[in-house]
């Protein structure tokens, strides 16, 4: 259903489990940006009635998604760390498309945003299914269906602007080079992405 061209290693899982405090923090980080990226979208396209609409509560949910893994931190006595820069993120802005108008933007953005949420859903998959704490794998199954609707809306929000040729071609050019991005970044069990 996603369209991930290259699957996560499977050895994610267990350095990820190994590195719980530091998984957890980062998943939370995610959710912020998440929350902020929603919001950005909304101040630059306070025109777009069908994405304010939609993204609004996007707003609400991720950043209670960002409370629950606070949560489920405290409730493990570990500690929220430092945000850290991601690295996965920072490659795929690198390929969005430079210039162009207003519009142009706007498809890049929703598109950067839908890969996102598709990379999480993917990996909250894994962790829903391999972790070996019943609670985590029902708390990150949790997560997982909630962003593949996040998923779906943005390519949907696309398709709604664009046509849908244009949203397709330039989703499948994004697909090749996120696998091309993960295959290079190094593999890492404190990091979501």
């Amino acid at each position: 259903m996603l369209g991930l061209k290259l699957p996560t290693d499977p050895r994610w899982v267990d350095l990820a489990e190994k590195r719980l405090e530091d998984i957890l923090t980062d998943h939370a980080y995610c959710e912020q940006k998440a929350a902020t990226s929603c919001i950005s979208l909304i101040q630059m396209y306070p025109d777009k009635e069908e994405l304010v609409k939609n993204l609004a509560p996007i707003v609400t949910e991720e950043w209670g998604h960002f409370r629950l893994v606070l949560l489920e931190l405290e409730k493990r006595n570990l500690k929220l760390g430092y945000q850290r820069k991601d690295e996965y993120v920072n490659e795929l802005m690198k390929f969005e498309k430079k210039g162009g108008n207003r519009e142009d933007r706007l498809l890049e953005r929703l598109l950067i945003c839908a890969l996102i949420e598709a990379r999480s859903c993917e990996r909250f998959r894994l962790l829903s299914i391999h972790l070996a704490a019943e609670d985590l794998q029902d708390f990150y199954h949790k997560f997982m269906v909630s962003e593949a609707g996040h998923y779906r809306l943005f390519i949907d929000l696309a398709k709604n602007y664009f046509p849908e040729r244009r949203v397709r071609e330039r989703w499948q050019e994004y697909l090749v080079q996120e696998a091309k991005i993960l295959s290079e970044l190094e593999l890492r069990g404190d990091r979501m992405h």
